[in-house]
């Protein structure tokens, strides 16, 4: 048990703390009950691997929490239109729940191939390859075996800077090569998270690596993401068959409740009757960019309630958002204890296209010896 030293401060003291406080606006930012994270509940040893909590934070008090189980983004505070600090990510308060099977990877590092392969099958070099079924028939962010679930040796540079790397051994999940990959988190000091991947095989292989945080700038836990404004520089998306593979068609976006090319509310034609959205139960598409140009944002999000912003920035050329559309609310181990229901967060994942090795027209993730692939995110808020 923890002893706690208590001292008894005297009345001027108090009265000139309380004076200090309210005249300084930024005195809000270091505000512990926005804290929602004990960094001693994710120290494990997982694997046979020393699992633990790594901090990041900038010049102006903005802190990312992120963990090597993973790679996962647990706590993410940003400033409010009120300075206040606010977490925006969902993620547990523990390690332990992110070990559950089935948990929605909240945060997590997804590879080798982010999204969905048709029954986890693709042919590389005329032979043919059968991955892990996770989904249904279909092979879901690389597997039982992604990345998600593996324990990332972590190297904290600085206080704005976590590089993580991990080697995943040939055959793993069912993937050809042994691929080296590195991925390096940075908090940069204009209130936005870069993430830079890299990976080099051995062996001819496919790859497609995304982060898969959980976004309600409303705040972890609030009830609701329909309330959020949404544009994507987007003029076409590949639609989906019942189990959520693309058809290999792309259908034009303008006009119709996929169109988020001017800012949109997400709620407005959420429910609207429309088969693509019947199929996802909501969105939950690949969504073909119209820019690969890392200066301009591919996707902005605005939270009327409490000001705050998010642009994301990516050399990829997809984005998969999603709508939350099979979060329940039936955890109960969230951070501060809260659930996380139904449609209460968005995922905007950057992405090469779902189920590309089996569709000619969706761009090639195959790497070579010899290549290195490469690729960055940035997801920057604002107020």
């Amino acid at each position: 048990m923890k002893k706690y030293h208590i001292l008894i401060p005297s009345l001027a003291s108090i009265l000139l703390s309380a004076a200090l406080y309210s005249c300084n606006p930024k005195a809000k930012e270091s505000n512990t009950e926005q804290v929602q994270v004990d960094s001693a509940s994710f120290n494990a040893t997982i694997d046979g691997k020393t699992v633990k909590l790594y901090t990041l934070k900038n010049s102006t008090g903005v802190t990312a929490s992120i963990t090597n189980y993973g790679g996962r983004i647990v706590s993410l505070l940003v400033p409010d239109k009120n300075n206040a600090l606010t977490d925006i990510v969902l993620g547990y308060a523990k390690i332990g729940s992110y070990q559950k099977k089935g948990e929605p990877f909240f945060g997590a590092l997804i590879g080798r191939y982010g999204n969905r392969i048709a029954k986890g099958k693709f042919t590389l070099d005329g032979k043919a390859y059968q991955l892990q079924l996770n989904d249904g028939q279909n092979s879901l962010h690389g597997g039982d075996d992604g990345f998600f679930s593996k324990v990332w040796d972590a190297k904290q540079v600085d206080q704005k800077t976590l590089q993580l790397t991990y080697s995943s051994k040939d055959g793993e999940a069912g993937y050809p090569g042994k691929l080296d990959v590195a991925v390096t988190y940075t908090l940069l000091d204009d209130n936005a998270l870069k993430i830079e991947y890299s990976a080099k095989t051995d062996k001819t292989t496919i790859v497609n690596l995304t982060n898969h945080a959980y976004f309600n700038l409303n705040g972890a836990g609030s009830p609701t993401i329909l309330d959020h404004e949404l544009s994507i520089a987007a003029d076409s998306f590949t639609p989906v068959d019942s189990t959520l593979i693309p058809t290999g068609k792309l259908q034009a976006v303008a006009g119709g409740v996929f169109d988020f090319t001017k800012p949109t509310v997400i709620g407005k034609n959420i429910n609207a009757d429309d088969q693509q959205l019947k199929l996802g139960k909501g969105y939950d598409h690949n969504f073909v960019l119209n820019t690969h140009d890392s200066s301009k944002p591919v996707a902005v999000v605005k939270s009327k309630a409490t000001g705050i912003g998010l642009e994301v920035y990516t050399t990829e050329p997809g984005l998969q958002f999603y709508s939350g559309n099979f979060l329940t609310g039936k955890d109960k181990d969230g951070k501060a204890g809260k659930s996380y229901p139904y449609r209460s967060a968005f995922c905007l994942e950057t992405q090469h296209f779902p189920d590309a090795p089996n569709h000619t027209n969706f761009g090639s993730t195959v790497l070579k010896p010899g290549m290195t692939y490469q690729t960055t995110t940035t997801y920057k808020f604002l107020k």
